[in-house]
């Protein structure tokens, strides 16, 4: 092999969880929160206004204090990702929440002074070599308005203190869950993650139904455990909302994603309109498995027809793959590939003791990323593989801006990953040798799309209702289960045979503490990434360097300024949202045509 299955992690704090560097940085890191709180309190930004070199200090303090977060995070999560029975870096994970509370509260007292500032105070602010720096003078006003709702300090440092064992206990305490699910099949104990790739991926429509019987057994054995999580984890934000005078669940995740409601509204408006497309789609793949409708499972189902086989890559295969074909858009994202893989930032192996799933994260002190996932070596984990490569790009452009400058949102997040999905996704099809070979491809750039559209629409019209309802009672496991139905079969228009019932309890999504409405970003990521392609095939300038520069404003400015300014778009109107959809249509009128004879 020329590339490498597992990361290295050793360059970062040798010795895993044991490593003394890791413990040492997590000791300075204590003593620059200690420090920063006593320069905080101190700190008087009247006083400060007319020159604001006192703010640039605490700035700077600030960025270095996120990277020391960034760098042993990112460390300890991929510890856990990589060995879930490692306990030490569960107990590391707790301290390391401990010092960000203590440091929330030192934050808190920042953002109460940004928020004390007068107009005048302000307007000198604006004219300040401070604000020269890019982004910085939008994230600062940012923090003003965060500032203006922050309740006393002593009530602050309450929520904050309480949060550890309270809302970010209940998110951990689903991983500790998910460790104890073992599907057993015909005697072979597989993990969440190894049983979820079978029971999605597998070639034989029995295995795929026998395996998802038992997945839904299995997490429906659980579900009071996974109900009561879910209940306190949402409870306790809701209260948290509440208390800060927020009283639209969905005024935070917005705002956090930097983007109006409208937007949101016309996305959803336009997705549902078109959603017969994909529905007629999702038939006619149920059809070539013998079928009249679509079964849950069988959604990301490999098509068999005639004597051709699922075109499989091996994982140096599919870093060359990838590495040629970014070099067609953009010669150093193809460089930055190349060198994540031959420095082996990527954990690959498919083997037991693994986290499910794939995320990219990074490490802001060494300016590097790493990449989680289990490599098996279909054309999905291709992309999957590109998608976290994307991300990782999407970091390395904006190492050298101000911290708060690289803070970008969700939806955006998605932008440089989905982007690099896309192009995999095309390459594959342009090197099609058949009709047959054209037909699998197509279905598996659809599954993008059937994700977005279909399964995440239902993720949040579950969530949209689950937040109603709990804001007026605690919610049983069956109550739950009931919504997630619903949802599915809104979302689906009742177009599937068979649901996926307790896919709350399954979706690690639902249960992180960080990002609230962890499913729209995802759609609106995807389909901004497409009119970003479409920019891309039709541009006659440097794509190159106006994709860095968009890259590099995904965290200065709010969505629909992002989209405006780099893409002439208005995203409160409709266009925008057909316009991507439309690209996707002619791939499915193009496999309407080829699958035709085989039904």
């Amino acid at each position: 092999m020329t590339y490498a299955i597992n990361w290295d992690l050793e360059s970062i704090f040798p010795g895993g969880s044991s490593s003394p560097q890791l413990q040492a940085r997590l000791d300075k890191l204590n003593t620059q929160i200690t420090s920063f709180t006593e320069l905080v309190e101190t700190w008087d930004i009247h006083q400060d206004a007319p020159t604001f070199n006192e703010l640039t200090n605490v700035i700077a303090t600030i960025d270095e204090i996120s990277k020391g977060f960034s760098q042993t995070g990112s460390f300890i999560n991929a510890i856990q990702s990589a060995d879930v029975h490692d306990k030490k870096a569960g107990t590391l994970f707790g301290s390391l929440q401990q010092l960000s509370a203590t440091f929330q509260n030192a934050y808190n007292t920042f953002m109460e002074k940004v928020s004390n500032l007068t107009d005048d105070e302000w307007t000198t602010l604006e004219a300040s070599p401070l604000a020269n720096q890019q982004g910085l003078l939008f994230n600062l006003a940012e923090v003003r308005e965060k500032g203006k709702k922050l309740l006393s300090k002593p009530e602050e440092k309450i929520i904050n203190q309480l949060s550890i064992d309270g809302f970010n206990a209940w998110s951990s305490h689903y991983d500790t869950i998910v460790v104890s699910i073992i599907i057993d099949y015909k005697g072979e104990k597989l993990s969440a993650g190894q049983a979820f790739n079978r029971m999605m991926g597998d070639n034989d429509a029995s295995v795929r139904a026998e395996l998802f019987e038992l997945w839904e057994k299995t997490w429906a054995e659980k579900a009071p455990l996974f109900a009561d999580t879910l209940n306190h984890l949402q409870g306790f934000r809701l209260a948290n909302y509440e208390l800060h005078n927020t009283t639209d669940f969905l005024e935070t995740p917005l705002k956090y994603n930097r983007m109006q409601k409208e937007t949101l509204d016309m996305m959803w408006q336009v997705i549902t309109e078109n959603k017969q497309l994909f529905i007629d789609f999702l038939t006619r793949k149920a059809q070539l498995f013998g079928k009249e409708k679509m079964e849950w499972q069988d959604q990301d189902a490999p098509i068999v027809l005639g004597d051709l086989e699922e075109t499989r890559y091996t994982f140096d295969d599919a870093a060359e793959f990838i590495i040629e074909n970014f070099a067609k858009f953009s010669p150093k994202m193809a460089d930055f590939a190349q060198m994540a893989f031959e420095k082996s930032w990527i954990e690959a192996e498919d083997r037991p003791g693994k986290r499910p799933g794939g995320y990219c994260t990074g490490l802001a002190e060494s300016q590097e990323s790493r990449i989680f996932m289990t490599y098996g070596g279909s054309i999905n984990e291709v992309a999957t593989l590109a998608h976290e490569l994307g991300h990782a790009y999407h970091s390395h452009v904006m190492w050298d801006l101000p911290g708060m400058s690289q803070d970008y949102a969700m939806n955006v997040a998605e932008t440089a990953s989905t982007f690099a999905e896309l192009i995999v996704a095309d390459a594959t099809l342009k090197q099609a040798q058949s009709d047959l070979e054209k037909i699998n491809l197509l279905d598996v750039k659809m599954q993008n799309a059937i994700a977005m559209f279909m399964n995440i629409h239902a993720r949040f019209i579950f969530e949209n209702n689950f937040h109603e309802a709990r804001q007026s009672h605690v919610l049983s496991d069956e109550e739950i289960t009931q919504l997630m139905l619903d949802a599915q079969k809104e979302s689906y228009q009742d177009s599937l045979a068979s649901y996926h019932p307790h896919f709350w309890a399954s979706k690690l999504h639902f249960y992180i503490d960080d990002v609230p409405f962890y499913n729209f970003p995802y759609t609106f990521g995807y389909l901004f990434s497409l009119g970003i392609y479409a920019y891309a095939q039709q541009s006659e300038g440097n794509f190159e360097e106006d994709y860095i520069a968009l890259l590099r404003d995904t965290a200065s400015m709010t969505t629909e300024e992002l989209a405006q300014k780099h893409l002439n778009v208005d995203l409160t109107e409709p266009d925008f949202w057909q316009n991507g959809i439309n690209i996707l249509k002619a791939d499915i009128e193009e496999f309407m045509s080829l699958t035709e004879k085989y039904i």
